[in-house]
């Protein structure tokens, strides 16, 4: 592949998830399908919450706003893909890599956060219940929210910056579908380690922190639980904490894999691979997860619908 001058890579090739020409068509409707189910799932969850005002609680504020990052994380990739998948030329431009990049990261992280925030109200509303309003206060969930914003916002901004001070000489290719961290590196011709275990502490210290909050918070859930005495008891406690495991194990697992893992073991097809899973597909499932477990959800869309077929 023809090596390029750093000062000459004013723009970047996304090789996408496959060259295959045949694909590209199924490819285009098979995430065409996927985006508008994400953006209609969580636009409406945001709705339910918004219209219904007995959700008008901290669970379904932080739902919401886990329903709003999915919406800005797939906005951030699909859309892209889709143009690729139709067009010969895939090219986006060096700022257009670097936005793409930062948002990805900002939403992505932020998610993170979320969720292991997310993690700690369900364990405060089980094992606290009669205090749950005090300490899961207007005010307190507001500012953790903005807390979980700014601070990946600044060390997204770190990482962004970092990145595309980077000379890229060797190609202007990148083996991906999205502008991520990991094929960057691998396309440019400076050595590329501190920036890899800059990753790596950040990284690893935000998904430490999400993690350890998580199974604390988890930990306290289920020993108070099994002191529950009635086998329904136990059931509807452990219901409400079911939606959100399945979305921590399915998100976590595909972050800790594609940023925490040795640098000697990228694979271009396996990484594509496992950053759909996190960027496109659960986005997807995250509202129909809780939608589906969730009877105050479904609830209030049961309602809705059936005050539309009397009229």
């Amino acid at each position: 592949m023809e090596q390029l001058n750093e000062t000459t890579v004013k723009s970047f090739v996304l090789l996408g998830l496959s060259i295959v020409p045949h694909l590209q068509a199924i490819y285009f409707l098979l995430f065409l399908i996927i985006y508008t189910i994400t953006l209609s799932g969580n636009v409406l969850l945001i709705v339910v919450v918004r219209i219904n005002s007995n959700l008008h609680t901290p669970m379904y504020f932080f739902l919401s706003n886990l329903s709003f990052i999915d919406i800005c994380f797939s906005s951030t990739v699909v859309p892209k893909i889709l143009v690729n998948t139709l067009s010969h030329d895939k090219s986006i431009s060096f700022v257009g890599c670097a936005s793409q990049m930062f948002f990805s990261l900002e939403l992505g992280a932020t998610e993170c956060v979320i969720l292991a925030v997310m993690a700690y109200d369900r364990y405060v509303a089980i094992c606290n219940p009669l205090r749950y309003l005090i300490i899961m206060n207007k005010r307190l969930c507001h500012c953790l929210a903005a807390g979980c914003w700014i601070t990946i916002f600044i060390i997204a901004m770190g990482f962004a910056i970092s990145t595309f001070q980077l000379p890229y000489c060797k190609s202007n290719h990148i083996s991906h579908f999205f502008c991520e961290m990991p094929p960057l590196f691998k396309i440019s011709c400076r050595d590329t380690l501190f920036n890899e275990v800059a990753v790596y502490i950040a990284g690893g210290l935000i998904a430490l922190a999400s993690f350890l909050l998580t199974l604390i918070s988890y930990f306290g859930i289920i020993s108070t639980i099994l002191k529950i005495r009635s086998s329904e008891g136990r059931y509807k406690a452990f219901s409400t904490c079911a939606s959100h495991l399945t979305v921590v194990s399915l998100y976590y697992g595909t972050i800790v894999f594609m940023y925490l893992r040795p640098r000697h073991s990228y694979s271009p097809v396996r990484d594509r691979a496992v950053s759909v899973l996190y960027t496109v597909v659960t986005p997807m499932l995250n509202p129909i997860i809780y939608s589906i477990r969730n009877k105050d959800v479904k609830g209030t869309l049961q309602n809705k619908f059936s005050r539309k077929t009397l009229k």
